[in-house]
């Protein structure tokens, strides 16, 4: 739980890690308001500080409303025991994953795709950029952050600026752009966001995951970089997006067998599409993992002892 720096009146972060998208609890003592919800498998450890934080004096208030920045499963992912837990839950989504929330197009939704784990929940109202959301007694304004996922919307409060800037900036860089592996625009969009927010000059970022951060413009310069370095050499970006999608599995496994990752791994059609896509492919799917699997050995982001696989 973040309290290092001044944020808005009724404003609690709960810090969860990579898994878990961070959550940020708006709360006026009257309609208390969640943005993000974490991963699908933490669920229980969402509803259990937002019970904490809503008890008061042994009573138990329910929470209001769910807001999604965007519908990656880390951060859309306990919205359904969230509704089962408050039945009278209004939850907003933003449009562009409409469609496949009514429907559970899981195909959209593309939760499958990138071998990630989803509990199907349902939408009441959209998150509309262009519009402003009053929460927890302040106006919010919400604006798109294409890039990292084309219907994405940050969260601006201009009185304190201060930015909920879900995966658009973090304070070491930004979540993959998505839509630059499926051949579609997506530097350019992280680009325009990245102006966006340096023109809105927020003075506190709640970012998507990792601490609450004030040194903006460091974190501008340092995610420019990053993507720079991308667009130079998009293959760069191809193998980063790989390794990321077995480090979030692993840090849903825990520890798991070597078979076992290669199993989920040969099911997991965005790795096979990565594959096909990377000019440093070796022979083989399998050892292409394996080659993803040792650089993240080497980085000390997991651990291999002997056939087990293990978070780090």
């Amino acid at each position: 739980m973040a309290s290092a720096f001044s944020l808005p009146p009724g404003t609690t972060v709960f810090e969860r890690g990579w898994l878990s998208s961070n959550n940020v609890l708006l709360d006026d003592g009257i309609t208390p308001v969640l943005v993000d919800t974490g991963y699908c498998t933490h669920a229980d450890q969402t509803l259990a500080l937002v019970a904490h934080a809503l008890a008061t004096e042994g009573t138990q208030r329910p929470l209001a409303q769910v807001l999604n920045t965007h519908l990656h499963s880390d951060h859309c992912g306990g919205n359904g025991a969230l509704q089962a837990r408050y039945p009278g839950l209004v939850t907003a989504i933003p449009p562009g994953g409409s469609d496949a929330v009514t429907h559970w197009d899981e195909a959209a939704a593309g939760h499958a795709r990138f071998g990630q784990s989803i509990v199907r929940f349902r939408f009441d109202r959209l998150l509309r950029p262009g519009t402003t959301e009053v929460l927890a007694g302040h106006p919010w304004q919400v604006l798109a952050a294409p890039g990292h996922d084309p219907h994405a919307v940050l969260l601006f409060q201009p009185d304190t600026r201060t930015l909920i800037s879900g995966d658009a900036l973090w304070e070491n860089g930004f979540g993959v752009v998505f839509p630059e592996l499926d051949g579609e625009s997506g530097f350019d969009e992280v680009a325009a966001t990245l102006d966006v927010i340096e023109q809105l000059a927020p003075s506190v970022v709640i970012p998507g995951h990792g601490a609450v951060f004030a040194d903006v413009p460091g974190a501008l310069q340092r995610a420019r970089t990053r993507l720079d370095s991308f667009v130079q050499n998009p293959q760069r970006h191809v193998h980063h997006a790989a390794k990321v999608l077995v480090k979030y599995k692993l840090l849903e496994m825990g520890t798991t067998t070597l078979a076992n990752l290669h199993s989920w791994a040969q099911g997991t059609p965005a790795l096979a599409d990565l594959h096909r896509t990377s000019t440093q492919t070796p022979s083989s799917f399998s050892e292409w993992v394996d080659d993803l699997l040792a650089d993240l050995v080497r980085s000390r982001a997991a651990k291999l002892d002997g056939e087990v696989v293990s978070n780090q």
